[in-house]
């Protein structure tokens, strides 16, 4: 797995959203889970780091 994932962890869907946004637009990252409220206390989301393509012959 060459990709890096991020999690962000709010009190409110409003500002797990806003912070899933941001680290979007800062990382040129995608998400892959809007934020949900189903797993444990609060609200989570997570994003994944689009991985840059290689160099021809880099492995």
């Amino acid at each position: 797995m060459d990709e890096t994932v991020y999690m962000v962890r709010a009190k409110s869907r409003e500002t797990c959203q806003d912070a899933l946004d941001r680290l979007c637009a800062a990382l040129g990252a995608r998400p892959t889970l809007l934020p949900s409220d189903v797993v444990g206390p609060g609200w989570v989301a997570r994003a994944v780091a689009v991985p840059a393509p290689r160099a021809p012959g880099m492995q």
